[in-house]
């Protein structure tokens, strides 16, 4: 039984994943997104698009639905020093941490480009 099985099966343990990314997740993505080491948000999605995932960006700034990333994917491309110091950092899982942020970049990226761009700076 892999992680996503317990996940599933487990209601209050799935519960217990989503208050801990809540309490954590601004803090979390604001580290990461407009971090010096990554360069922000454009470069972030700079180097989605070079590893091969414009497509995912190009839904994220569009106005429909957002592709879905996978927490191996995000963290291929954050690099996993990143993603291990941020756990360490917060006391949060690493595998914990690249879920939550799979599934919080794509939010970003879409709240911070209405028109389909992001704002010069980020």
């Amino acid at each position: 039984m892999g992680i996503f099985d317990a996940l599933e099966n487990n209601p209050a343990l799935r519960s217990a994943l989503g208050q801990l990314g809540s309490a954590v997740l601004p803090t979390v993505l604001n580290e990461v997104l407009g971090s010096n080491n990554q360069g922000g948000l454009g470069a972030i999605v700079a180097k989605l698009e070079q590893a091969g995932f414009g497509d995912q960006v190009k839904s994220w700034l569009g106005s429909g639905q957002n592709l879905p990333i996978s927490a191996d994917q995000l963290r291929q491309v954050l690099g996993n020093d990143t993603v291990r110091q941020l756990a360490a950092r917060y006391n949060i899982p690493v595998d914990q941490l690249s879920q939550i942020l799979a599934q919080e970049l794509p939010k970003a990226v879409d709240n911070a480009s209405p028109d389909g761009r992001l704002p010069h700076g980020a």
